[in-house]
Formats: structure tokens, C-alpha cells, sequence
């Protein structure tokens, strides 16, 4: 997630000039839309600067002692410090001690939680008015962790949550300075309003700085703690599910056929006395169902882990999976040593299912896989000239990959118009095998 970005000094600008034609051309710097700054040739009075000589600068210099429309804005905000710093000041401190007081109660922790979400909003508004008046461009707090399963741990987890004491903390901080900026603004603008710019910045910076300190997003360690976690929980509910259809799988599969392959051999054994021909039948018809058993325990050890994967790699591998495939698929790999096998798995089997929501689902005439290591990451690039209309929706199968693949910080961009074509593009980090594993 981004940090705090300062606006209001101008992150980009453009210079016009005239020189002695009279029209203004454009040269452009920077690339925000930022500040322009209007030249003739020559120096501006009060500005300081010349036009010919800030082709290599970045922004503009603001005046120093220019009451220009950001020095209104800063004003106009340092005077709304007061009010709505009351307002938060006076609702923290109320909020807070009448919830530690109830803490022994049943309801002490539901008025903690309630509290910690209206701060949140408060801080939202902070934010916007930052971002208005300041330039200051905050992103969006985070949000808080997953809540565990039970009324009592869900409940817990929100009020342990560090980023709404942060904004519990700005606000009960920001009375007193709120106070001392409405004064000084106040008392500058009514009789030494000359210094107003100088001092209103210096304020302003001090602003900038309690908003990015305590109203940013969690620190980037917090955020990937919470990521890591969310990922660990899609692992391990993808897991759980490929038990789960393993065991369906030999359940309804190569049980059953094993078990009628039992019965059918213990009829012939019956009749093998009495009526030879026919228990020599029933043994031909038993050997059937030993050759589609195999079959069916073959294709789940392919959905389990493909020994052509782990003999051969993901080039030998992923050709399986197009000579397979009911659409003609163009296979390309382009790799110059095999990724640690973990990747390789993943890797495959998101080929796996893209390949066959192709044969499902595309109405393609021809398809291709191109898959090779791109700086530090594994790339697979999946086309298709179906109907396309392909969406990364709540319970499909593309969403299910890319929840797998985020995971492992992988990413899944799925590019599919109405009437096609459609371009899925996976992408993984590189991890290169262990020795032991060559």
C-alpha cells in the first residue's frame, strides 16, 4: 500500500513560454499535473526564479510571502483545527471513560468496538479535509485482521485492533495543538497578516506530519503479517478441499470398481466347477474392471502430482496437458533450469485448469501457452480465440486461482472481452530448487 504523498508543493509542473513570438509553447516537467508557471523570457518580479533556467526542476517555488490560494487553503485549515478537534477530543475522552468504566460489564467491550470503528470514520474525514486543503494524499487506514470464528474472539480481535487506537491517540493529541494553531492563525490574520504564509506553512508541515504519522495504513510489516495470515488460510482451506475430493474421487471411483471386482471373482470362483464358461466370462469381465481401476488410480495420481511433472519438469509437463486438450494448443517454454517443485506444482496445475475451462467452456479454434522466467518471477500467458467473457467472480474457478496464487504472492490478470479473445496471465515468484532436489 502506498505511503502518505505530499501534493501540495506541486508534484509536477509545466512551464509556457513566449520568448519573442508571442505564443506560448509547452515544455513539460515532471509528470503530475502539477503548477504552471507563466514566462515571458524574463525574471518575474517577486517570484525570484527565472523561466529559462528551471527546464530541470520539478515543481515551481511557491512564494514565500504570497497570500496565493494554498496559503488560504493551509489558513482555512488550521482554523477548522479547533472546532473538529473538539469534537474528536470531547467524543474520545467521553467514549473512553465511560467504556473503561463499564469494562467489567458485558457491555465494556461492544461500546471499546463501537467506539474504535466511529474514530475510524473521524479519521476518514480527517483524511479528506488533508487531502482537500493540504494536498496531503493519505491512503485509506487498513483494515482491520480477519476476526476468528466465536462471538467473544471476534469481538476481542476488533477492539485489539492498533490501527483505531492510533486514531484514538490522534485525536486526544490533537486538542491542544489544535488550539494553539487556531490562535496563532487567528491573531497573524487579523494584525500581522504580512507573515501569515511563512507561519501557516510551518504549521501546516506539523499538520502533515501527526496525520501521516497516525492516520496512515499499518506499518508495512503489520500488513504483511496480515497477508501472510490470509494466505496461510487459503492454503490451508485448498488443502483440506483436495483431501476431500481425493477421498471422493477413490470413494466413488476406484473403490467401487475394486469392490465390484471382488464380487464379480468370488461369483466366478463359485461357478468355476459347475459351469466353467461362464465363471471364464465373469474373470474377462473382472480383468475390464482391473484395467479401468488402474485407469481411474492413474488419473488420480495425475491430479495428485503428475510423475511426468517430477521426472521431466513443467516443458514435458505442460505439452501433456495442450496433447490433451480438446482445442489445438501451442505450447512454448522457455526456461533454463527447473524452479524449486513447490512452484512447479502450482504452476501446473493453474495450467491444468486453464487448459481445461478452454476445452470446457471457450469454443475456441486454437489456444497457446507460453510460459518462461521473467526477471524474478515465473510468467505463464494463456490465450484463447473462444467467446471469451471469462470473470474472476465470487465462487469460480478463476477465483479460486487467484486466491492459490496469491497465496505464494503470485498474481492472476485475466483480460477476457464478450466474443474474445482471452488473455490469463499468472505469475509467480522464482524459488530455484534445492541441490538435493536436482
Amino acid at each position: 500500500m502506498a505511503g502518505p504523498v505530499d501534493a501540495g508543493a506541486g508534484a509536477g509542473a509545466s512551464m509556457e513560454t513566449g520568448g519573442s513570438r508571442g505564443a506560448g509553447g509547452s515544455v513539460g516537467l515532471g509528470t503530475g499535473a502539477g503548477v504552471r508557471v507563466h514566462a515571458d523570457g524574463a525574471e518575474r518580479a517577486g517570484t525570484g526564479t527565472r523561466a529559462a533556467g528551471r527546464a530541470g526542476t520539478g515543481a515551481a517555488a511557491e512564494p514565500v510571502l504570497a497570500l496565493d490560494v494554498r496559503s488560504w487553503r493551509r489558513v482555512l485549515f488550521l482554523l477548522l483545527d479547533l472546532p473538529l478537534g473538539l469534537v474528536g477530543f470531547v467524543f474520545v475522552v467521553t467514549w473512553f471513560s465511560l467504556a473503561l468504566g463499564l469494562a467489567i460489564t458485558v457491555i465494556g467491550l461492544p461500546l471499546l468496538r463501537i467506539g474504535l470503528v466511529v474514530t475510524r470514520a473521524l479519521g476518514t474525514v480527517e483524511r479528506a479535509r488533508a487531502r482537500v486543503l493540504l494536498g496531503l494524499h493519505i491512503p485509506a487506514a487498513s483494515r482491520p485482521a480477519p476476526p476468528p470464528p466465536g462471538s467473544m474472539a471476534r469481538l476481542w480481535a476488533a477492539v485489539a485492533d492498533p490501527v483505531g487506537w492510533r486514531h484514538v491517540l490522534y485525536f486526544f493529541v490533537r486538542l491542544p495543538w489544535a488550539i494553539i494553531t487556531f490562535v496563532v492563525t487567528l491573531v497573524l490574520l487579523l494584525v500581522a497578516w504580512p507573515v501569515l504564509p511563512v507561519v501557516t506553512r510551518a504549521l501546516g508541515a506539523v499538520d502533515k506530519a501527526m496525520i501521516s504519522a497516525l492516520l496512515s495504513p499499518s506499518d508495512r510489516m503489520e500488513r504483511r503479517i496480515r497477508e501472510l495470515e490470509a494466505g496461510r488460510g487459503t492454503v490451508v482451506d485448498t488443502a483440506a478441499a483436495d483431501l476431500r475430493r481425493i477421498e471422493r474421487d477413490l470413494h466413488d471411483g476406484a473403490q467401487a470398481r475394486l469392490v465390484a471386482l471382488a464380487m464379480g471373482l468370488g461369483m466366478a470362483r463359485e461357478k468355476l466347477t459347475e459351469d466353467p464358461e461362464a465363471a471364464a466370462t465373469m474373470v474377462e469381465q473382472a480383468h475390464d474392471e482391473v484395467k479401468l481401476a488402474l485407469r481411474e488410480l492413474r488419473d488420480l495420481a495425475r491430479g495428485i502430482h503428475p510423475a511426468i511433472l517430477t521426472d521431466r519438469g513443467l516443458p514435458a509437463a505442460v505439452a501433456s496437458l495442450g496433447a490433451r486438450c480438446t482445442v489445438p494448443v501451442k505450447v512454448t517454454v522457455e526456461l533454463a533450469r527447473r524452479p524449486a517443485p513447490a512452484i512447479e506444482g502450482i504452476v501446473y496445475f493453474t495450467a491444468a485448469e486453464l487448459v481445461t475451462n478452454i476445452s470446457k467452456h471457450s469454443q475456441a479454434v486454437s489456444a497457446a501457452v507460453d510460459l518462461r522466467r521473467v526477471g524474478g518471477r515465473l510468467r505463464m500467458v494463456v490465450t484463447d480465440d473462444g467467446r471469451g467473457g471469462a470473470r474472476v467472480g465470487s465462487g469460480s474457478g478463476l477465483a479460486g486461482l487467484a486466491e492459490r496464487l496469491g497465496a505464494i504472492d503470485g498474481t492472476l490478470l485475466v483480460h477476457s472481452p464478450d466474443g474474445g479473445p482471452t488473455r490469463v496471465e499468472a505469475a509467480v515468484p522464482w524459488r530455484d530448487r534445492e541441490p538435493s532436489g536436482l
